[in-house]
């Protein structure tokens, strides 16, 4: 900036003082503090004062012609930046150097000045490139820093947390699409404008949008029952309005029109089991951005209503599943789970199942075990999985889940692939001798794996796979239903995992070792035989829950009768035996109308809301009629009625 502009900006102090011999000899050293001082000036007021303002006040302090002149010429051209303003009189006008001169200012500070700015220029350009390279690299690496590379440098963080530990940035799926696509190409238009931006309640699981309705209280609250053992125990409760509006919603259910679920949503926007039902609704009719788009709403309305002392990530807080106020929340969480595993994002997805597993990791109501280790492996946090497995398996007995014995497995054979450097050649033999004894041990322990998971992932095995009998049909036709349930569920999920020809080749490799192991006559294949027909009698009521939740064809063609037979609400699938309500359903009206005859349970069904005297009175009257005019009336009754 030239000292006529830093004098302009001191105004009146330049203007009312008389010019001496001493101002005409300043040093360096007072020159640059004096610059400073008024730098300091010009930043306040640039913060504190507009454009209009600052002309203002200068019209009024000028002291100089010259001064005059520039304003004019300013006020001229108002296209052109005061900086750029100032930058080109300087180099032009001739009175320039004059003020310069007065002013004390020699050639070669102001030369000085523009090398300087050379030097910044050039240095900017040299960041632009460098950050051009670093993208490139960040683009070329992208799947070493989502895998074994991004571990390795913080696992001495990463194992001094809870191996449930829940992180609120990870809660959030922009967080995971920018690491993929950037930032520019997440967000894209989607910033709002100041003027058009609405403050909402600050949450992590979801943000709320501008499409969805004023946000009023539904009538949901939580409390904290107790706490002991470093744990807090809490429910949520609805209050008498809100339980009027879940005895209508039951009512809508019966009636297996999802019009009433639309007309009550109108008037009760956010009443949670309604959402949750609606968008199964929506899921059936491929609508998949509405369905999502619901579970949101009911997030976002559980989560305004949260206890202040209710933690997300401390994994202190937990939620017992047999009062039905907190069911809605489990299965809220575990549907949208599921749409951000479809959407591509499973790092965040695993951030949702350890948070469902911390609100009752003891019972785990809703099976999370059963899917924990396959988010581990689509997101490539593969130390994480073997970690969860070392620390649960004492009191746990993970290996006996099929998932964990092959997915452990799996992630010790990644995690010798990846550590390839020279430094890193034992650990990584380490991790390959013990993926081989895991994957052989659990050939030997679920056999009945091998041939589905291999028809799954099209692959034809060779005559001395195919032939034997370990791994022939008796070992599927022979194991116990509830192992063929979790068999069906690991082999349907995880399929396109093991379709990888490293993967194959590795696989092929220990089903060879385990044939020599069981023509050897090991005593571990005799002792898997007699663990197999213990256990696995019956699989509890949370295995078939997770069943009936993750919607895979292979498991619920496994599912006992007992299960299947029973009727299935999206809002509360298999509840607990043992439930425990807060509050009963009042009778309905039309109980008293069950000693009926078939006509009147006939006529009731085309005219729900006429009363039981109207049905019959209708009756006795349709019974006069000759036996050839009572279903043609019946039959013209029904054309007329409407809809």
């Amino acid at each position: 900036m030239s000292s006529r502009a830093l004098r302009r900006l001191k105004g009146k102090q330049r203007g009312q003082e008389a010019l001496s011999i001493e101002d005409l000899k300043l040093d360096e050293g007072q020159e640059e503090a004096e610059n400073d001082n008024v730098d300091e000036e010009v930043s306040r007021s640039a913060n504190t004062a507009g454009r209009k303002s600052k002309k203002h006040k200068m019209k009024k302090n000028i002291s100089n012609i010259y001064e005059l002149i520039c304003n004019a010429e300013s006020e001229k051209d108002d296209c052109i930046t005061d900086d750029e303003n100032t930058h080109k009189q300087s180099k032009t006008d001739p009175r320039d150097f004059q003020t310069r001169k007065d002013g004390g200012l020699n050639s070669g500070q102001e030369k000085g000045k523009k090398k300087k700015k050379k030097k910044k220029a050039i240095v900017g350009d040299l960041q632009k490139d460098r950050l051009g390279d670093d993208i490139d690299s960040v683009l070329a690496t992208l799947d070493k820093s989502n895998g074994v590379s991004h571990q390795t440098e913080g696992s001495t963080r990463l194992d001094s947390r809870p191996i449930l530990y829940v992180e609120h940035r990870n809660l959030n799926p922009d967080t995971e699409l920018k690491r993929y696509f950037g930032a520019r190409a997440v967000m894209g238009d989607q910033r709002p404008r100041q003027r058009q931006r609405q403050y909402h309640r600050s949450t992590w699981m979801t943000f709320p949008k501008d499409t969805w309705p004023h946000f009023s209280k539904p009538g949901i609250s939580m409390s904290l029952l107790e706490s002991r053992d470093g744990l807090q125990y809490f429910t949520f409760e609805h209050n008498r309005d809100y339980q009027q509006v879940q005895f209508k919603f039951l009512d809508a259910v019966e009636s297996m029109d999802p019009n009433n679920i639309i007309v009550l949503l109108q008037l009760n926007p956010y009443h949670i089991d309604s959402l949750l039902q609606l968008s199964d609704v929506c899921r059936l009719q491929e609508d998949q951005e509405m369905a999502k788009d619901l579970i949101e709403r009911a997030l976002y309305s559980f989560e305004c209503a949260f206890h202040p002392v209710f933690s997300l990530t401390s994994g202190t807080s937990r939620l017992d599943y047999r009062r039905p106020e907190n069911r809605a929340f489990y299965l809220a969480l575990f549907k949208h789970m599921m749409f951000l595993e479809r959407r591509g994002c499973p790092r965040t997805a695993l951030e949702f199942c350890k948070l469902i597993l911390n609100l009752d990791p003891e019972n785990d109501p809703l099976c999370m075990l059963l899917l924990v280790d396959f988010l581990c492996l689509r997101c490539r946090e593969y130390a994480a999985l073997i970690r969860l497995f070392e620390e649960w398996e004492a009191h746990r007995n993970l290996s006996q889940l099929p998932n964990f014995a092959f997915s452990v497995a799996l992630s010790h054979f990644h995690l010798s692939q990846k550590e390839e450097e020279a430094e890193r050649l034992e650990e990584s033999q380490r991790h390959r001798h013990q993926s081989n004894g895991l994957l052989q041990n659990a050939l030997i322990m679920f056999p009945s794996v091998l041939m589905p998971l291999l028809d799954l992932c099209t692959v034809q095995p060779d005559s001395a796979v195919s032939s034997h009998q370990f791994f022939g049909p008796k070992s599927c036709l022979g194991q116990p239903p509830a192992l063929a349930e979790l068999v069906s569920l690991y082999v349907g999920r995880i399929h396109g995992l093991w379709k990888e020809s490293g993967v194959l080749l590795w696989l092929e490799e220990n089903v060879h070792g385990v044939l020599s192991r069981v023509n050897e006559e090991d005593p571990l294949v005799e002792d898997c035989i007699i663990k197999r027909k213990v256990r696995y009698q019956s699989c509890p009521r949370n295995i078939h829950r997770h069943v009936i939740l993750s919607e895979i064809k292979e498991a619920i063609s496994s599912l006992p009768l007992e299960v299947t037979t029973q009727p299935m609400m999206g809002f509360d699938p298999l509840p607990p035996l043992d439930s425990v309500p807060s509050h009963s359903r009042p009778e309905r009206q039309n109980a008293g109308a069950s000693n009926e005859s078939t006509l009147s349970t006939f006529f009731r069904s085309l005219l729900p809301n006429f009363n039981v005297q109207g049905l019959l009175k209708l009756e006795s009257f349709i019974k006069t009629l000759p036996p050839y005019g009572r279903w043609s009336f019946v039959a013209g009754l029904y054309i007329l009625l409407p809809g």
